[in-house]
């Protein structure tokens, strides 16, 4: 099995200076290489202390410098927001840097915050994925870009450097509503599956994904990567404390950035799946949503981990991991001792589990 870290930047209340968080996070990013990690990964958000990581191809430019061999994730690039000859431009740089260490994910995006910012109606977002989707992927694959859709209109123009590799096979989306899941398989696009709704319904979702996608492409789909916010500690009560504080804390960002708990995504064109988020809040409250966030992550001893991991991972054939192991304002030294721990006990094993290779970039 493949085994990744994840780097978010959260920054809660404003605790601690924004340069501080970034100093802390780098360091930990610095540590995945020797520690046995086979892949760094960022996320994008803009505008607010949720995640203040705006340019992820910036940051992993900056990582594949100070590694070696670690491939290098975005989790993800939010296409709606940007020009989508220059991503692929940036794209196409960051693989030649690294030597084809690029793993690439791809979003639409969620916040209202951002989509005002950006000066963009939601409404559109999921056209606007797609034909930026289509633009991107087919000039990684072309080494040009040529479009003309109704969001994106891009004259012929080519990729330089050009592409030296094909990304088919390493192109993921995070994909949370029903609706998205036919749209990657239609793109031929794999999935990134962040927990955050009951695992009988992801089930549900991928076996869709993987019927649609081979009747659409006549061949297998790529196998998933499952991404979770993960606390290990050797005492369990430790671990459940720190869980309830830490990933509890960062479900309540969630609710923060996104207004999940509120009414304002349930009659939005294409967001109308978010919008039940807030009528299950109703019913749970806002303890019960975190509680049940809280399940569906990695904590506890590194013997549960490592069960919860492989029990998770089984539910949906993923044959990757992908660690967030400092978010919501954890300090520095609490974060590090949880990703070495993590590291020493968990991922030798992790690593060792056989898969089917339905992954051809795993290190």
């Amino acid at each position: 099995m493949h085994v990744g870290m994840c780097s978010i930047f959260q920054n809660p209340n404003n605790a601690v200076s924004d340069q501080l968080v970034y100093s802390n996070e780098v360091q930990l990013a610095e540590l995945a290489e020797p520690l046995g990690f086979q892949s760094i990964w960022t996320v994008e958000h803009h505008f607010t202390n949720y995640t203040m990581c705006p340019d992820p191809m910036q940051f992993l430019t900056y990582m594949a410098a100070k590694t070696k061999i670690i491939k290098l994730g975005s989790m993800v690039v939010v296409l709606p927001w940007h020009d989508p000859i220059r991503i692929a431009e940036q794209i196409s740089m960051l693989d030649t840097l690294s030597n084809g260490r690029l793993i690439l994910g791809l979003g639409r995006g969620a916040g209202r915050v951002e989509f005002d910012a950006f000066r963009q109606d939601m409404k559109d977002s999921r056209e606007r994925f797609i034909e930026s989707a289509e633009c991107v992927l087919d000039g990684l694959e072309n080494g040009v870009c040529e479009y003309k859709g109704k969001f994106v209109t891009q004259p012929k123009a080519a990729i330089r450097p050009l592409p030296s590799a094909s990304f088919k096979g390493r192109t993921y989306a995070a994909a949370v509503s029903p609706e998205s899941i036919e749209i990657m398989a239609k793109l031929r696009i794999g999935l990134l599956v962040i927990p955050q709704k009951p695992w009988e319904q992801v089930e549900k979702e991928i076996e869709n994904y993987n019927k649609t996608y081979k009747k659409l492409n006549s061949e297998d789909p790529p196998a998933p990567l499952l991404a979770g916010w993960t606390i290990c500690h050797k005492d369990k009560n430790t671990a459940r404390k720190l869980a309830e504080k830490y990933i509890g804390g960062y479900w309540q960002t969630v609710l923060d950035h996104y207004n999940f708990n509120t009414n304002h995504l349930k009659n939005q064109k294409g967001y109308e799946y978010y919008g039940k988020f807030a009528e299950n809040m109703k019913k749970t409250g806002v303890s019960g949503a975190i509680e049940f966030f809280m399940g569906l992550q990695t904590w506890g001893t590194p013997e549960q981990c490592l069960h919860q991991i492989e029990k998770n991972c089984s539910r949906i054939g993923a044959e990757a991991y992908i660690g967030v192991f400092s978010f919501a304002g954890m300090p520095f030294e609490i974060a590090q001792a949880n990703i070495q721990l993590f590291a020493t006990e968990v991922l030798p094993k992790l690593k060792a589990i056989s898969i089917t290779g339905n992954i051809d970039w795993a290190a």
